[in-house]
């Protein structure tokens, strides 16, 4: 009896660490980010499906935010 209560505890100590499989599920395809959305947080001027002027709109960010010249008004 005091061996397989053991043999119990054991497999209910070993079961309790198993971690739940974390996949991304890839069947939900959402719409490309330059066709907006209708939450009034776009850039002045932008309309939503227009792709060229979201693509410069998110370089010129880039540019500004990651570049310590032009961020800092330092540039020559």
């Amino acid at each position: 009896m005091t061996r397989s209560l053991m043999v119990l505890s054991a497999v209910l100590a070993l079961a309790a660490c198993t971690e739940k499989p974390q996949e991304l599920d890839a069947k939900q395809v959402g719409a490309p980010a330059w066709q907006g959305t209708d939450n009034g947080y776009a850039a002045p001027g932008w309309q939503p499906g227009d792709a060229k002027r979201w693509e410069e709109q998110i370089n010129s960010r880039t540019r500004q935010g990651q570049n310590e010249y032009e961020r800092t008004g330092s540039a020559s």
